[in-house]
């Protein structure tokens, strides 16, 4: 085999090498500032879900005390803001909501 041959088959594996470096390194520099916004989202959600089961503890705790009655507009309101929480309840989180897995 020619020398000049094997200088070219080098420099061609060295540059295809230098390249696929580069956009390993750009894909993976990408992939993390990726994860680090799902990160801030999933706080941001577990953050929410944190405030929907607050109110919803205390609602319950002002039910359970029979504070309002449903029989005047103060009760009608209270009923509805119960509604309200309930729907807001579906949106709550899973308490294992974007806590990494164990892997075996």
């Amino acid at each position: 085999m020619n020398t000049i041959t094997f200088y070219i088959i080098i420099s061609i594996l060295v540059v295809f090498s230098g390249i696929l470096s580069y956009i390993t390194y750009n894909l993976l520099r990408k992939v993390e500032n990726y994860e680090d916004v799902v990160q801030d989202q999933v706080q941001y959600l577990q953050n929410i879900s944190n405030a929907l089961g607050e109110g919803q503890k205390h609602l319950q705790n002002l039910d359970q005390k029979g504070v309002f009655q449903s029989d005047d507009e103060v009760g009608y309101y209270f009923e509805q803001l119960k509604y309200v929480q309930d729907e807001l309840n579906r949106y709550m989180l899973p308490e294992n909501y974007g806590k990494e897995e164990k892997q075996s």
